[in-house]
């Protein structure tokens, strides 16, 4: 009796396991309830919203299994480098990405793609973070965080915080770390393009002045060469003068030398 007392107890794990299973397949696939929780992460749900939460689980990049049904992505105080392109695409109810005091420096173009219409948070702050290009964010509809990040500030940066909608606690704590003109370095973003400065109209005339120079170059150099033509060509024409006056037996006539000159 107690040997089969002892083997009830030892597959009550398995029986509860394989019950577990067969609930969710039956019950729960349908819905997207049982998909599995990331290494390293945990994951929640409460009144029907998936919060996933990774925070400080020593991740050097996106998890790729997360579940479809998220809503709430907490990968904060990681090691992450890069966001690649489609990094969220088959996540469609993701309403907030916290990807703070992480060690980003690169985000692709179509990093955010899929998550567009629903997102309403995305917590970029603390990175290290110097470009971003413009097709990443100007679609989201999200409240955006772009402090704490090491900007060099020129024309593309202005455009994206011209386009975004930015989170008005951390706006003034977005600082050129550097910049298109020395000056503007260690400065507030804000507070430059509150002063009337345009970094893209400083870009227009730079690319102004680059041309300026290179068809100045172009036009000295064929202004250069018509003049070595002509002196050559009357350094020759002389030559062949003093050639024929020199001949003995020969009267040059003078229409002929009139011609040549």
């Amino acid at each position: 009796m107690t040997s089969m007392f002892l083997a009830a107890e030892a597959s009550r794990p398995a029986l509860l396991f394989w019950s577990q299973a067969l609930f969710c397949l039956l019950f729960c696939a349908p819905y997207g309830c049982c998909t599995s929780c990331p290494d390293q992460c945990q994951c929640t749900n409460y009144s029907g919203a998936t919060a996933v939460l990774c925070s400080a689980s020593n991740l050097d990049e996106i998890p790729k299994d997360i579940p479809k049904d998220t809503m709430f992505l907490k990968l904060d105080a990681n090691k992450i480098t890069s966001v690649p392109n489609s990094t969220f695409r088959h996540l469609a109810h993701l309403q907030e990405i916290d990807l703070s005091k992480n060690a980003i420096e690169k985000i692709d173009s179509a990093a955010f793609k899929g998550v567009a219409d629903g997102l309403r948070l995305l917590d970029l702050s603390g990175n290290h973070i110097q470009r971003i290009p413009k097709e990443a964010l100007v679609n989201l509809n999200a409240m955006i965080r772009l402090s704490n990040n090491p900007w060099h500030c020129e024309c593309t940066l202005q455009e994206v915080l011209w386009e975004v909608k930015l989170d008005p606690d951390s706006v003034n704590e977005i600082t050129c770390q550097t910049s298109v003109q020395e000056e503007y370095a260690g400065k507030p973003l804000l507070h430059i393009l509150d002063s009337g400065i345009n970094f893209c109209n400083m870009h227009q005339k730079t690319t102004d002045v680059a041309m300026f120079v290179t068809m100045f170059s172009w036009f000295t150099l064929v202004i250069s060469y018509v003049v070595y033509y002509v002196r050559h060509n009357q350094e020759d024409t002389k030559k062949h003068l003093e050639y024929l006056k020199s001949l003995p037996s020969t009267r040059v006539p003078k229409e002929t030398i009139s011609t040549i000159l």
